[in-house]
Formats: structure tokens, sequence, C-alpha cells
């Protein structure tokens, strides 16, 4: 079992100072490099200072330089949003400039909201087809002299300029959650990441079933790794923990909003989300996030870990975006390297 982390800056009032976050950002990045962490994510978002992050190669490459030995993966970015030729050529400047550290997440996005602004009149479904073009494509960019007739992008004969250092090309993960998916990304020789949200174990189990379903429909291609992304604390008593469940319960609230794109917006920040309205929500609670999330002390985290590690996860990523302060989440993040990873030797 590897371990990762997953990071963006996050902002959810207009009185957070974004150097200040960005700095904390890179903070926590370092603490995961020394602290032995096999890899940092980041991803890509518009309009959205929930997760500001409008670019992931410019992240990960500042983390290059401010880190020695972490992959740099980019959790994700978003098919629809990208040329081919462009996003092949970024990713492959990405893995010359750190040294072939580069990670490539590729997903289809689930923001309406950033849909409506970056690619009007696009819905789930069109953005998942774009994807599944795109990422033979790059592929094939990276192999050299590729001509592309598809349905949703057409040129002559291209090279990817630069060429990657990572040969045949750098890793490439796709976010899948429905069985299509992951027999896709089997299929075209591309790793699996999968996130439960705010669902429990059950689901960590499904979407294990999804892709062990996959590679047996593929048994051709080497079967590829697979990473489960979770939002974790690693409490220091009972107490700790259920004030990080709550932390986490509103999270999820505002998470819920921006995916609803029902609630307003302003100045890239979402109106804010009271106690009260927290607490009339269907199925987010502080207890189910106690229950489903990796919350708990270091014992409790190592045994939920350890039953992933059981089910054939290659990589646990570390989801610590929660609206918890800096404070929290960097003592947080301490006691994961120190208390939990060890067990994993």
């Amino acid at each position: 079992m590897k371990f990762s982390l997953f990071i963006h800056m996050e902002r959810v009032s207009a009185a957070d100072d974004q150097q200040k976050l960005y700095d904390e950002m890179l903070e926590l990045c370092r603490i995961a490099d020394e602290g032995g962490m096999h890899a940092i994510w980041t991803g890509e978002h518009h309009g959205m200072n929930f997760t500001i992050a409008p670019n992931p190669f410019l992240n990960l490459i500042d983390i290059a330089r401010r880190t020695k030995n972490v992959r740099l993966g980019t959790g994700t970015v978003i098919a629809p949003f990208w040329h081919p030729i462009r996003l092949a050529g970024e990713a492959a400047m990405t893995d010359l400039i750190t040294d072939g550290r580069l990670d490539l997440g590729i997903a289809r996005g689930a923001y309406s909201f950033e849909y409506e602004r970056m690619v009007p009149g696009m819905d789930a479904w069109g953005a998942g087809q774009r994807m599944r073009e795109l990422i033979p494509a790059i592929q094939n960019l990276w192999k050299g002299d590729y001509e592309h007739d598809g349905e949703f992008w057409k040129f002559p004969k291209t090279t990817s300029s630069p060429m990657p250092v990572q040969q045949p090309h750098p890793p490439i993960w796709v976010a899948a959650r429905d069985p299509n998916s992951h027999e896709f990304a089997v299929a075209n020789g591309c790793n699996v990441q999968v996130t439960p949200l705010h669902m429990g174990d059950e689901e960590v189990v499904s979407l294990m079933g999804h892709f062990n379903a996959a590679c047996e429909k593929n048994p051709d291609r080497p079967r590829p790794q697979i990473m489960v992304l979770r939002h974790t604390y690693v409490a220091d008593s009972e107490e700790d923990a259920q004030r990080g469940a709550e932390e986490l319960n509103m999270f999820y609230n505002y998470f819920g909003a921006w995916f609803k794109n029902e609630r307003p917006i302003s100045m890239g920040l979402i109106q804010e989300i009271t106690p009260e309205d927290a607490a009339k929500h269907p199925f987010y609670s502080p207890e189910a996030m106690r229950k489903n999330q990796i919350v708990g002390e270091a014992p409790e985290v190592i045994e939920r870990i350890k039953s992933y590690e059981a089910l054939g996860y290659d990589q646990f990523s570390f989801w610590i975006d929660s609206g918890m302060s800096f404070e929290r989440k960097r003592a947080s993040l301490e006691r994961f390297i120190r208390d939990v990873i060890p067990a994993f030797a």
C-alpha cells in the first residue's frame, strides 16, 4: 500500500487571504514529501474558490521545486476543457521540468457550474465521451506523427512537443465510478482512481468489484493500479474525532451545494451555509461522517485502511480538503505520517 496526499487551496470566506492559503498548501506538501509519502495530487477547477486550481500543472511544477521524492499527480484534469495536442504537450513539458515525476489523472468533471462556463451546453455524458476520445489521442501524440479524425477533435499529423521523459509515457489515471469507466480505463492501459465520497465502505467494496470485473474482461491487458481517495482525519482523542466529523460534515454541505449549482454565488464564493442549513441535509451528518470517512485515532485509521489493502487497493490517498484550519490539517497529517504509515511498512 502506497500513501499519497490529495490537496487544493480551499477558500470559503472572503476574509481568507489567498497567498496565505497557498503558502499553507505548500507547507502541507513539504510535510508529505519529507514524511515519505508516495505522491501529491491536485486537481483542476475554474471560477470556484471552494477549490482554487485553474491549472494543476502550474501547482505541480512549483511543488516539484520544493520537494525531492514525491510523485506529482493531476487529480484530475477535466477532459472536455482540453484539446488533445495542448494536453499532450503541457503534460509532457511538466514531466520534463519535474524530471519524470508526473502522473496524469484525467476525469470527465463533475460540476455543472464549470460546464456552463467552460463548455456551454456540456453535460456529464458528453464530457465522458470526450474523455474517451482524448486519452487514446494523447497516447498516440506521445508516440508521434499522429493524425486524428474524431467526433470532437480533428487535426492533421502532429507530434507532442516536447515528448515526455517517462517512456512510453507518464502513467495515466482515470477517475472511474461506473463499470463502463473501469472497463475503458483497463482496456486502454490506464490506472484507476476511485472515491466513495460521502458513502461508506460498502461503496469501497463495490468500486473494487467494478475494477476486478474490468480486469477479468481484459485478460490480455496487464492489471493496472487502483487508488482510493478518502477524506481522512487522524485524531488525538475521540472528542477530537467528533470535532473532525463535524467539520467534514460542513465541508460536504458546501461540496453538495456546489454540485447542485442552485445556491447563489458571488466573487467565486457560494452563499454561506449555516449550521441550521447543514442540520437539514437529508443524508449528510456528523454521525455519517464519523462512520463513513476515515476519522478516528490512529489504531482505528490503521484498521480501516488495512481493510482497503486487503481488498486489493494499491494506493490510499489522504484527501485533506476539509474546511479545517491549517493547524488542524497539519496535526492530522503529521499523526498520519508518524502513527499510521509505519503500520504498513
